[in-house]
């Protein structure tokens, strides 16, 4: 009898130990997997800051070359239209959960960079509107912009991939599906995007 109970009570000690380890085990891949998703939201926040500095730059180029070339009011009419489409997205972090929502975003960013290109093909055709120091700023801070979308982009990829590779993985993939981590939706390259606007007056 006395055998029995202590088998009993070794075996529950087993039991108990096991159950300890795979919940500390748990909990250190859900805590890893909150780091990893937390990384996305940050970096999804830094790609919002380009892309709203980018937006801020906008209406000071339009009333740039509005002084030059008012009469490419078809060209100024669509940057600020563009520009209005991309400013009445309500995005907030939950968008990286939404795909169709994300591609929506994406599609008005790449109308806006469309947009931008045909200003600024248009521009070509003002020599003084080129001089302007002014619009000589603004072509550098676009052009820096414009690089620090790409790299922002980049990164973001990086970590929706380091995050979704993870929630995928056995046994995070367990633990993800108990808590509710879902996939991250990556940034698509958009036909005819391969690079960014070219904004090089120079030439």
């Amino acid at each position: 009898m006395k055998k029995g109970w202590v088998a009993g009570l070794g075996c529950l000690g087993i039991l108990v130990v096991a159950a300890l380890i795979i919940g500390l085990s748990g909990l250190g891949i859900y805590n890893s997997l909150v780091a990893l998703q937390e990384n996305v939201k940050q970096q999804w926040g830094q790609v919002e800051n380009v892309y709203q500095r980018r937006a801020d730059l906008v209406p000071n180029l339009v009333a740039t070359v509005k002084g030059y070339a008012a009469h490419e009011r078809e060209v100024l009419e669509a940057v600020t239209a563009s520009r209005a489409q991309v400013g009445s997205l309500k995005v907030t972090p939950d968008i990286l959960n939404r795909p169709a929502e994300f591609e929506k975003f994406q599609q008005a960013q790449a109308a806006l960079s469309g947009a931008l290109s045909r200003l600024l093909l248009v521009v070509e055709r003002y020599p003084d509107l080129k001089a302007n120091q002014n619009f000589l700023e603004l072509q550098s801070q676009l052009e820096g912009t414009e690089n620090r979308i790409a790299v922002e982009r980049k990164r973001f990829n990086e970590a929706a991939q380091a995050y979704n590779t993870r929630i995928r993985q056995f046994p995070a993939a367990v633990v993800a599906r108990l808590f509710g981590f879902t996939e991250t939706a990556y940034f698509q390259s958009t036909p005819g995007s391969e690079r960014p606007p070219v904004v090089d007056f120079n030439r």
